[in-house]
């Protein structure tokens, strides 16, 4: 089971913010280039988003639904990646004094994923999870800066590091 953690420079508020906004969804997780709600109200359960990734000169259509919503906390994903089969990844929040930790936990469910998984196939769902989290933590850190004016206390401790579990 892939788990990573980094600590943002944000409140969680911030970084809820941006996990519940479906639009900025291809600017943290890697591998979309676009995002469109086709179902319920993102984040809550069951609701759904389509998105494309490009291949080269194909373009994938992909869809991820919401399973478990625990509104400023908790936002557990199932991603549907066609012959690859489904994967759940779950996004935890924890309030890490004025920052926040978010920890990512990924392991496939169903299909062809689910039986090639490996020491190898760890290797990079932890290399896409580095970059995501790095997505995601600038997106969060820029819109807490945004808030703060010439940033305050989100900007004054500097960049975070980014860790494993």
């Amino acid at each position: 089971m892939a788990v990573r953690h980094r600590l943002i420079s944000a409140h969680p508020d911030v970084v809820w913010e941006v996990l519940a906004d479906s639009e900025a969804y291809p600017r943290w997780v890697v591998g979309p280039s676009t995002a469109k709600p086709v179902r319920g109200q993102w984040p809550q359960v069951d609701a759904a988003i389509r998105y494309e990734i490009p291949i080269g000169p194909l373009r994938l259509s992909n869809e991820t639904v919401v399973r478990h919503c625990e509104e400023g906390s908790i936002l557990e994903l199932e991603a549907h990646a066609g012959p690859l089969g489904t994967a759940r990844i779950a996004l935890e929040l924890r309030p890490w004094g004025e920052h926040c930790l978010v920890i990512v936990d990924e392991h496939p469910l169903r299909g062809a994923g689910s039986l090639v998984h490996n020491a190898g196939f760890e290797i990079l769902i932890q290399m896409r999870h580095r970059t995501m989290l790095a997505r995601l933590a600038r997106l969060c850190e820029a819109r807490a800066r945004g808030r703060d004016g010439a940033g305050g206390a989100a900007a004054a401790s500097g960049s975070p590091g980014a860790g494993h579990a």
